[in-house]
């Protein structure tokens, strides 16, 4: 079922380029994910703590290539275009987590503190939910935020009410972070929402 999954998606101002040791420099990769100036802050609210060797984030590609290969996750690193600031780098990672039995697809994203506040986390949200939709078939895409992470709730909400859909519950104990379990905000968009948004852009 792999082929389902594209292994290139441009966007206006991103390519996301499949998550693989083919794509990225497992070195670079690790300088990014590990203990640096900002790292702490860039995952406050991720459910992953900074890696503490290369081995670690090759374990954590093989991974990601592995639930590739089954179907079940489409995970990509983001790269702002050439003559974005930053052009070329990369810029965090993303990814389609994919409950096929329920037909739905749960949207996840890391962005480095520099690109923030640049609208890419919509602009991804846009070029997946396209596939979930139109692509895989799906009929439901979901997002989660962790409760105080303000910044990832004002981006939801915007692309999320961008295509009709709605902040759904608050799932208490969710999320395993350390020693703790913490609560999120969940938020979804159907298929019919979607379609339906999008008709109403085009006419």
């Amino acid at each position: 079922m792999s082929h389902l999954f594209s292994e290139r998606l441009e966007t206006e101002r991103l390519v996301l380029e499949r998550m693989c040791r083919e794509n990225v420099d497992i070195d670079e990769l690790y300088r990014l994910y590990s203990h640096r100036d900002d790292i702490e802050e860039e995952t406050e609210f991720l459910s992953w703590d900074p890696h503490s060797t290369p081995k670690e984030t090759l374990e954590f590609v093989t991974k990601s290539e592995e639930k590739w290969d089954d179907a079940s996750d489409m995970s990509y690193v983001i790269h702002p275009k050439e003559g974005e600031d930053g052009g070329g780098e990369i810029a965090g990672n993303c990814g389609l987590h994919i409950d096929w039995k329920r037909r739905t697809g749960t949207l996840g994203i890391w962005l480095r503190k520099r690109f923030w506040g640049r609208g890419y986390s919509g602009e991804r949200a846009d070029a997946l939910i396209e596939v979930a939709f139109d692509h895989l078939d799906l009929e439901l895409v979901a997002v989660t935020h962790g409760v105080g992470n303000k910044k990832s709730r004002r981006a939801i909400e915007k692309y999320v009410g961008r295509f009709g859909g709605k902040h759904d519950c608050l799932l208490r104990k969710w999320v395993p972070m350390d020693d703790e379990v913490n609560d999120v905000h969940r938020y979804t968009i159907t298929r019919e929402q979607w379609e339906t948004s999008r008709e109403e852009d085009e006419s």
